[in-house]
């Protein structure tokens, strides 16, 4: 493939034309004046004049005035031709110089307006996935070029952001998944390193298998519900809220019971548009968390409804106190108030950042807030849609 000139030199050729062409303009229009200024004498007689004054009888003294009018007109138009070669002669030159000059000075102009992003590419090539935390922090004017720099600059800090977050979320994923595999690989190795084992052991072992091997597949559930919300929302089906939210009270009704909660709803239609699997999923989730972190004996509200056009879904529950500077760190993944990592919890420390991915795919937003005596509140706001 035939390499194509560089940017710098075509920007050079650009402005070198532009400049020519402008000076053989300005030198055209300055000839074309010489030329009407040296032709133009209201004096001076014409050939029709001229012609009348040869066929007339004239006298010696006329004659001899006729020719010295004739050889005086035919010096001036010499002295014209000779003015206007000269002329064009000094503006091919002057054009020619210009020419050069102005090829050089555009190459050095083009070059100092290119540096930046030269610049640019420099660093484009140091960052790799390794050195994120480089920037291009390009100083001077805030012109097209900084804007563009600025623009880079930010998207790396994001690029950076999300590789962070994705090593971590490898990180918390590894880790939360080899407790509940130890767990078995422990079990099994212990009991069959004893040379007499009961059913009753080999029961209780069992048991506590079937508890690891169902917190890992709680944990890939969420991991494979989290990876399709952040994949975007493949179906737009009209859905509402009310009705995801009466079926995710009823299905963790027994839950609830057993863990001597007060559960009071107030379902209105909350239309949406969306993946209904992953809108349940949404709502499901919210319920499940006000559940899980909750204090024997209290309560949780769920309601549903519209508020300026948007679908609502609220989810508020009694529980222990949570300081307002960590209620963000519970929508990322693995994050939880207690250390507690135990196979035995239900809790994979996944439920509120699924929930997010969710709301972020539909378009909307989620805020959490503390309540006074404990709990926490959770808004989901999604775009309702529009009614005929």
């Amino acid at each position: 493939m035939k390499p194509r000139p560089s940017i710098r030199l075509r920007l050079t050729l650009v402005y070198a034309v532009v400049l020519v062409g402008a000076c053989a303009a300005l030198l055209a229009l300055n000839y074309a004046l010489l030329y009407n200024s040296l032709y133009r004498n209201p004096n001076e007689p014409d050939a029709a004049e001229i012609s009348a004054m040869e066929t007339e009888p004239h006298f010696t003294d006329e004659a001899a005035k006729l020719a010295s009018i004739k050889a005086e007109l035919a010096n001036m138009e010499r002295l014209r031709r000779k003015t206007l070669l000269n002329t064009a002669g000094t503006s091919a030159v002057g054009l020619g110089v210009t020419a050069l000059l102005g090829l050089g000075v555009s190459w050095v102009v083009a070059g100092r307006m290119l540096r930046p992003l030269r610049t640019l590419t420099a660093a484009t090539r140091r960052i790799s996935q390794d050195r994120l935390h480089e920037r291009v922090a390009l100083t001077g004017p805030h012109d097209e070029l900084k804007e563009l720099a600025d623009t880079f600059d930010e998207m790396v800090a994001r690029l950076e952001s999300s590789f962070n977050s994705q090593r971590r979320f490898v990180a918390d994923a590894s880790h939360e998944l080899r407790t509940p595999l130890a767990i078995v690989r422990t079990g099994a190795e212990v009991q069959l390193a004893k040379r007499e084992s009961t059913t009753a052991q080999w029961e209780a072992v069992g048991r506590r298998m079937l508890t690891a091997t169902g917190r890992a597949e709680r944990l890939l559930d969420g991991l494979l519900a989290l990876a399709r919300s952040d994949s975007g929302v493949i179906a737009h089906d009209p859905h509402d809220l009310a009705v995801a939210a009466a079926v995710a009270v009823s299905e963790a009704d027994g839950e609830a019971e057993r863990a001597q909660l007060t559960v009071t709803t107030d379902l209105r239609p909350a239309p949406v548009n969306g993946d209904p699997a992953l809108l349940d999923r949404l709502v499901s989730n919210l319920v499940d968390n006000a559940i899980r972190h909750n204090n024997p004996g209290g309560w949780i509200e769920v309601s549903t409804g519209r508020r300026d056009g948007d679908a609502i879904v609220t989810v508020r529950n009694t529980g222990d106190q949570i300081p307002p500077e960590v209620v963000d760190r519970l929508f990322e993944p693995f994050q939880r108030l207690s250390s507690d990592r135990s196979a035995g919890s239900r809790s994979v420390g996944l439920g509120l950042a699924i929930v997010r991915s969710i709301v972020r795919a539909h378009g909307g937003t989620v805020v959490a807030a503390p309540n006074a005596g404990g709990g926490l509140t959770v808004t989901v706001t999604l775009p309702a849609p529009a009614t005929p």
